[in-house]
């Protein structure tokens, strides 16, 4: 097994495919990390334990004979509060008491094959004898027992985390902080790389060098949004795309979260991540159990580069529905740009035989669809088709577009429901609100109570019944606004603090009910473009809308940022009109195409305003993906001169996607912004060194290594905006 138990050091040691995490039952039974990072054949690694600390306090136990010994010092695998750990702690619990004092020591412990569901929340899948779980169980005197479950991958370099709060005692107690995973590191020189953003501008890269004190990431908007996403890594100072230490921490989490990092006066560090403890408190009875989301452990000693790829082929394998996978993604056609709210049904049949007749798949019927919805000041929640645009509604709709060849898919904002509209006029105490406090509105819109079981089954029912009488195909499902005012009408005031988690629960249900009864329904997430763009979200919906800025200059950092953590075959990338309707910029088509190619294909404009040239030049686009899709949505990826390179040829960027067995590969390069006389030469990566490569288009021949050692010569005068692409197959 991937999980070994040495029970005469009493040392637990996980192994992955390329790391080692060990961790101890330590002095007084307190359960301690050892170890984490690059494989090591060693189990027995006390010897890295940091005992020494100035003036720290010592339990007075005799359980504990070592006066050396402090919790202020020691490497907490799940640091509790009010006990002499004055660091960040990952559980606080206010028990019946009133108190905060919350002491674990290690009770018993499991190991055995496979990984045990997570119940009410999205989590990784154990695959075929992949998997080994670890379940360490450690106790409070109170009677708060907490089940720390460790899974360890045999063919990837992952382990999960999270944990299980369980109330033995007879009195009901208060979680304020539960954290899904924790690790002390023994170092202090390392550096923080997060993604921030804002509505069009999403997941930007930024890394920062940790100094002493806390610093925290996270978001209280009540998903997990545009602004963080609830990822972050520790990069080694030596760390490069391509070199060095990389430690990732994915929270498979929809709401609000916390990632927080301390380096304290000691040179320990410690990283630990969770459900934000500022917007959440649980109220857990006697007998009742608490479950955290999943956290993703992912280590690297091949760079930033190395952590992706790992983490692409780890959500690929073991988080994305395999349906999904298997099949070629529809190229699509969105009608948002083309037309707004200004369409009828005539309009929208002739988008779709346009595409139709560029070689499109499908088209997506966006917002304006249903209720008296001409702007966005009306109507959501009213979830019936609004005859007047559409004679006949959905279903004589997807008839007429069925009929040109090309399939039909649907906009919903289901947890929106307008402050003019008939379900919000019916049921105003189903929206998130507090009573004898004004609601904020945002868009022209409140959110709904998705805590609420009354709520959810309205919202089930009425995509229901436009699923099931139209021939429907895709749904993308958006969320436009944040909550606040969160208190739930059905809660007692004992339960306020419970709001924020129980609306991801109810979401999740809801997610679980749609998807279950809808499984040939393709479904696309969306929260204003990018937010909400997380792991657990992934597990519903194959792909996600990367942001509503289709500029491809813009594109170019946010689908860099996105490829930190989320595979390309989740990437929704569409080619828009040029000027750009967000930016004003005007780009090539070609070069809206190749940025496109690096995720899910697909157009957002009207094919209709095309000229003959543009049109014939999007049927070359569309054939040229085709031919490359499954580069893009199996390949690992190289992302070789990032968003912003300063070369002798100007402001470039260039990436590339490799298949697993190295058979094939695409080359991307842009260059932003030229300079005279420019010189530039990329070299590729993850070739393979002996065997020679063809370019498709140009017939040239490469062999792998003189591509990955004297590289690509792109020198010429390039306009702003040029690109460069290269479909290259292995002989």
């Amino acid at each position: 097994m991937s999980i070994k138990y040495y029970e005469n050091e009493r040392i637990f040691k996980l192994d992955t495919s390329n790391s080692t995490y060990v961790l101890a039952v330590g002095e007084g039974g307190y359960v301690l990390g050892m170890y984490y990072g690059a494989h090591v054949d060693e189990h027995d690694l006390r010897y890295l334990y940091v005992r020494e600390g100035h003036d720290s306090t010592v339990p007075l136990s005799a359980s504990v004979p070592d006066w050396r010994f402090s919790p202020d010092t020691m490497q907490a695998e799940y640091p509790a509060y009010g006990s002499g750990d004055y660091r960040i702690p990952a559980l606080k619990i206010k028990n019946a008491d009133g108190n905060t004092v919350t002491d674990l020591r290690y009770l018993r412990h499991s190991i055995y094959a496979g990984k045990p569901a997570l119940r009410g929340m999205p989590s990784t899948k154990a695959g075929d004898g992949d998997a080994d779980t670890l379940e360490l169980v450690c106790r409070d005197i109170t009677g708060a027992e907490i089940t720390l479950y460790y899974t360890a991958y045999k063919n990837h370099p992952i382990i999960t985390r999270r944990a299980r709060v369980t109330n033995t005692s007879c009195e009901a107690m208060y979680l304020e902080r539960v954290y899904s995973a924790s690790v002390d590191f023994t170092r202090d020189e390392y550096r923080l790389l997060h993604m921030w953003g804002c509505w069009g501008r999403e997941k930007h890269v930024e890394r920062r060098a940790l100094g002493h004190g806390t610093t925290s990431i996270s978001s209280t908007r009540g998903a997990s949004g545009h602004y963080h996403n609830p990822f972050a890594a520790l990069l080694s100072h030596d760390c490069t795309e391509e070199t060095g230490e990389a430690y990732g921490f994915s929270l498979v989490y929809s709401g609000n979260f916390s990632i927080d990092v301390e380096v304290d006066a000691f040179g320990l560090t410690r990283i630990m991540c969770g459900v934000d403890p500022e917007s959440f408190e649980w109220k857990l009875e006697a007998g009742e159990s608490f479950d955290t989301p999943e956290a993703v452990l992912v280590y690297s000693d091949c760079g930033e580069g190395g952590m992706s790829r790992a983490l692409h082929r780890f959500w690929r394998e073991h988080l994305l529905e395999k349906k999904w996978l298997e099949a070629p993604r529809p190229i699509v056609v969105n009608n948002w740009e083309a037309t707004y709210f200004d369409f009828d049904a005539d309009k929208i049949v002739s988008i779709a035989k346009e595409a139709a007749e560029l070689g499109l798949d499908m088209l997506v019927l966006d917002d304006g669809w249903f209720g008296v919805r001409n702007s966005d000041r009306c109507s959501l929640g009213d979830w019936v088709c609004n005859e007047e645009k559409l004679p006949g509604g959905i279903g004589k709709l997807a008839e007429r577009v069925n009929a040109l060849g090309i399939k039909l898919g649907l906009w919903f904002e289901p947890e929106m429901a307008s402050r003019d509209s008939d379900l919000y006029r019916a049921h105003p105490d189903w929206c998130i609100q507090t009573k004898g406090r004004d609601m904020s509105i945002a868009r022209h819109q409140y959110v709904l109570d998705l805590s609420r079981a009354d709520v959810r089954d309205y919202i089930f029912d009425a995509m229901s019944k436009i699923l099931s009488n139209a021939h429907v195909e895709y749904v993308k499902w958006d969320f436009n606004r944040n909550l606040t005012e969160y208190s739930s009408e059905l809660l007692p005031k004992d339960r306020q603090g419970e709001v924020f988690h129980r609306y991801v629960l109810g979401l999740y249900e809801l997610l679980d009910r749609i998807t279950s009864a809808f499984p040939d329904v393709m479904m696309e997430g969306c929260a204003s473009g990018g937010g909400r763009y997380d792991p657990a979200m992934l597990y519903y919906f194959p792909q996600y809308w990367t942001s509503d800025d289709t500029d491809p200059v813009e594109r170019l950092k946010i689908q860099y940022g996105t490829s930190i953590a989320y595979p390309a075959c989740t990437m929704s990338c569409h080619v828009s009109a040029s000027p750009n309707h967000q930016t004003g910029r005007e780009t090539m088509l070609s070069t809206r195409g190749a940025v496109a190619a690096a995720g899910v294909f697909g157009y957002e404009l009207d094919p209709g305003k095309m000229t003959e040239r543009e049109r014939e030049e999007i049927k070359a686009q569309i054939a040229d993906y085709r031919a490359v899709r499954h580069i893009v949505m199996e390949g690992d990826l190289y992302r070789l001169l990032l968003p912003g390179t300063e070369t002798h040829g100007g402001e470039v960027c260039a990436w590339e996607y490799v298949m697993p067995d190295r058979s094939e590969a695409l080359f991307t390069y842009v260059c932003v912004r030229t300079m005279i006389a420019p010189v530039s030469f990329v070299r590729l990566r993850g070739l393979d060194a002996d065997r020679v490569y063809t370019d498709v288009k140009t017939g040239r021949r490469y062999r792998g290594g003189t591509l990955m050692n004297a590289g690509l010569n792109l020198t010429g005068s390039r306009r702003d905006g040029e690109c460069v692409v290269m479909h290259l197959k292995a002989e």
